[in-house]
Order: structure tokens, then sequence, then C-alpha cells
């Protein structure tokens, strides 16, 4: 399965609990935080509903 690398660059402070919890369960903590996930389609849901506070990169 594809990985993708995923960092928090935004902080989701002041951002609806939604979002919050969205960015908690992809393991992200703090501002600069990242981790590696698969790509699978609901990652990659979750991605895009808070891909203004992430930066997503392809891991090799």
């Amino acid at each position: 399965m594809k990985k993708i690398k995923v960092t928090l660059v935004k902080s989701p402070i002041d951002r609806p609990e939604r979002q919050k919890l969205t960015v908690k369960a992809l393991g992200l903590n703090k501002t600069n935080s990242s981790t590696e996930v698969n790509a699978t389609p609901q990652v990659l849901g979750m991605i895009r509903k808070v891909s203004h506070l992430l930066k997503v990169e392809d891991v090799k």
C-alpha cells in the first residue's frame, strides 16, 4: 500500500471541533509534527477535509 507523510503546518486552534478531531485521528498533535499513514480512501478523505492545515508528501 502507498504511504504518505502528513505534516501539521497550521494550528487547529479556533477551528471547528470536527476538524480538531480529524487532525488528532491522523496522529498529529503539535504544529510541525509528522506521521506516515497508508493512503486508503478513508485517510485521503480525512486529509481532504483538513488540507488547509496540512502539508502532504509521498514517501519513497
